[in-house]
């Protein structure tokens, strides 16, 4: 196969796992650091009343559609009640329902959101909504208000910023003062806008919400202002008639319906606490993924078991090893034991740490070099040498451990986690390299593998690139795409250039 086809094949592994990963980075917003947090905003009502001899149901607007907010999770405090939610005229309702129930009842509702700016509102275009029945001496104010703001303005937005500067104006003309004359809230107010709106026959409702500041033990929702201009849905200040939202406002239900309807209970109080967290940006985008769906199949390595999770988290930085060791071996040209054999030595080092994994390597290979030569004068096969050298590297770690737990070192006491079997093999692989090609040779290769796994150790030891590989698997696909690439090359090495740099000058 030419190299047409191996770098073909290495641009679609490397589009393939750059596409997936910007999707699981943008789109479902997995975190490229480790410890980044963002906020996260519980809102708690509190239903008290008091219950009648018979049956109770209770129903609570509770958020639906709120732009720029997904919902992480609900869940309710209710003793005895069953609980259920469906939709109404104002979006969700979270209904309550008891057969019995007497006395002072207490009922909690909990919602945590956070931000997501993709998250939008879905636009449906509502119908004009009918010509209100108002009796007179009203009718005739609302139509002489509609007339005199259809003067005044070009389009809906306009009309509804005038209407509402005429509503707010600290000497309004009779007409206003009669409309506003039973308004007696911030939400009756909004309640007569919208009914002029209806009369002017543009689509609005009054939207209520809290704006998410941070800790709020006691708050009341917010009266605002949605009007539809027949392409989207718009937000108008009541108190002002600026087009806007209040920044980081929850809406938390549409329309003129009242907040909780209590059957079966009287002296309904319902009061609401906001409450600021910091939540692992993993858990919202894991929670995210699963209320948003993905066309790539769930390669999230969060949802295994945590021992599980403890294993990948290692065996996912070997690649990355064994990409140190085709940079230092097929570009730099540093000869070295084996293929793996580094890497192995890399995630020992892990443990130990560096330097005094260093200095164990180097103990152990040496004392156990030295035995082996002692055992080759007694002539034995293969396989019976290496268990010879095996045991004898075993019994080395076993007293180099005791030392060390004597001398207070704690490090040295790790030495347990070299893997036996490869530093038995090295200690055989390097003795038969020093008998064929010599001392020279032989630890130069010693020293390239002890080289090579220090590069790796550090590559390997960087939390963040932990953090990304494990989060996003799908980059080993771009690391696959290097080696491939980094196999053709057939040039120089680094350490070549100056081996050879003799024959290249004039003789």
């Amino acid at each position: 196969m030419g190299d047409r086809y191996v770098y073909i094949l290495a641009l679609v592994l490397t589009v393939t796992g750059l596409a997936v990963f910007t999707y699981q980075w943008r789109v479902i917003g997995f975190p490229l650091t480790v410890d980044e947090e963002d906020p996260v905003w519980t809102i708690e009502a509190r239903i008290g009343f008091e219950g009648g001899p018979g049956s109770i149901k209770v129903n609570l607007n509770v958020p639906t559609l709120t732009p720029g907010f997904r919902m992480l999770n609900e869940n309710h405090v209710s003793r005895g009640f069953g609980f259920s939610l469906n939709y109404g005229t104002g979006g969700r309702e979270a209904q309550w329902a008891i057969r019995r129930g007497e006395g002072p009842q207490t009922i909690y509702y909990r919602i945590s959101v956070y931000e997501d700016p993709t998250a939008r509102q879905a636009d449906t275009t509502p119908p004009f909504p009918p010509v209100p029945v108002i009796t007179e001496p009203y009718r005739t104010a609302v139509d002489v208000v509609v007339a005199d703001v259809r003067q005044h303005s070009a389009d809906t937005p306009s009309f509804t910023s005038e209407l509402l500067r005429r509503l707010n104006d600290r000497s309004p003309d009779p007409n206003v003062e009669l409309l506003l004359s039973e308004a007696a809230t911030d939400a009756g107010f909004v309640e007569v806008a919208t009914t002029i709106l209806a009369a002017a026959r543009i689509p609005a409702r009054m939207v209520r919400g809290f704006p998410l500041v941070g800790r709020q033990r006691s708050t009341q929702p917010v009266a605002w202002l949605e009007v539809h201009d027949g392409d989207t849905w718009r937000y108008f200040d009541p108190a002002t008639g600026v087009e806007t939202l209040p920044e980081r406002f929850l809406i938390w239900w549409r329309g003129n319906d009242p907040l909780v309807n209590v059957e079966g209970g009287n002296r309904v109080e319902v009061d609401f606490a906001v409450q600021e967290n910091y939540v692992g940006a993993v858990a919202i985008a894991q929670t995210q993924r699963a209320q948003v769906g993905s066309p790539f199949p769930d390669m999230s390595l969060y949802g295994l078991p945590i021992r599980t999770q403890a294993v990948y988290g290692v065996l996912l930085m070997v690649p990355i090893g064994a990409l140190i060791m085709v940079l230092m071996r097929n570009i730099v040209g540093i000869d070295a034991f084996g293929t793996f054999m580094p890497v192995l030595i890399a995630l020992a080092f892990r443990e130990t740490q560096l330097l005094y994994g260093v200095v164990l390597f180097t103990l152990l290979v040496t004392l156990g070099l030295t035995i082996r030569f002692l055992l080759e004068k007694l002539r034995l096969l293969l396989v019976p040498r290496l268990t010879a050298v095996l045991i004898v590297v075993v019994l080395l770690m076993m007293v180099i451990s005791l030392v060390s737990d004597r001398m207070n070192v704690e490090s040295g006491i790790s030495v347990a986690l070299f893997p036996m079997v490869i530093l038995a093999m090295t200690i055989e692989r390097m003795s038969v390299v020093w008998e064929e090609r010599g001392p020279a040779d032989a630890l130069r290769a010693a020293a390239g593998s002890l080289v090579v796994a220090v590069f790796a150790y550090l590559a390997m030891g960087q939390a963040w690139l932990e953090h990304l590989i494990f989060t996003f698997p799908e980059l080993l696909l771009v690391v696959l795409a290097l080696i491939l690439v980094i196999g053709r090359y057939t040039g120089y090495r680094l350490l070549e250039l100056g081996r050879f740099k003799a024959l290249s000058g004039d003789s």
